[in-house]
């Protein structure tokens, strides 16, 4: 099975230079680059940004540059179309892999053993679509989720049944983490799956972690050096 690596990197964000900013010493994008050369089923890696800086620090890594088009860099860009850009380059090169790990340049929170857990799944069962970690976080259960309307607070969803305002007692609810994917090429391009990400598939696996962060702020990057710092 062909497996190649894609990391995606913007250089345009809300926190400037948010991929490359140093812990210990190593730009943020270097975990994901790192984690995913220590595993062996992935043969080809490549990096899709309109950033040169982070398309050569990748280089370094051994990553293969994709330049992106700026119309897929802009704060609405959608990572469907960063993806189906990234697969027309392979197919220009003579190249098409039937896995594709995502990896997120923003996201240092990743470990080799959590990648190749999620390849060895998707590999032993054809059904799966895609394979994505989650983390349990019962504290923004959807059952509590507000909106304000017309200056006041309504419930997010429409809810018929009696529910508890305790959250233990609330149905477990999983977010997506944003460190990285595993997915089914041939998924990306059909783009059927349940919103909002689309682009895995009708049959998603969860593969459940205990912590994770994608870096939009400086709070965000502070919480991650902590977090790298003590281990995970």
């Amino acid at each position: 099975m062909k497996i190649a690596a894609l990391l995606t990197a913007k250089g345009t964000s809300e926190l400037k230079d948010k991929n490359t900013l140093k812990i210990n010493k190593k730009p943020v994008l270097w975990y994901p680059c790192s984690e995913a050369k220590k595993v062996n089923e992935i043969k080809k890696f490549f990096v899709s940004s309109e950033d040169e800086s982070i398309l050569n620090i990748c280089k370094k890594y051994g990553y293969e540059k994709i330049k992106r088009p700026i119309n897929l860099s802009k704060p609405n860009s959608k990572h469907e179309d960063v993806l189906k850009h990234s697969i027309n380059f392979f197919k220009s090169k003579g190249y098409y892999p039937e896995l594709l790990v995502v990896l997120l340049g923003n996201a240092p929170i990743i470990k080799k053993k959590w990648i190749l857990d999620c390849i060895k799944a998707i590999k032993k069962n054809k059904n799966i679509t895609a394979i994505a970690p989650v983390i349990l976080n019962n504290d923004h259960n959807p059952l509590r989720a507000k909106m304000i309307k017309k200056n006041k607070l309504v419930n997010f969803i429409d809810i018929k049944k009696k529910i508890s305002t305790n959250r233990q007692q609330l149905p477990k609810s999983y977010f997506l983490c944003h460190n990285f994917w595993v997915i089914r090429t041939k998924e990306i391009l059909k783009n059927n799956g349940e919103q909002p990400w689309k682009f895995m598939g009708k049959n998603v696996m969860p593969y459940v972690i205990e912590k994770s962060i994608d870096i939009h702020t400086i709070e965000d990057f502070h919480l991650t050096k902590i977090i790298l710092k003590q281990g995970f």
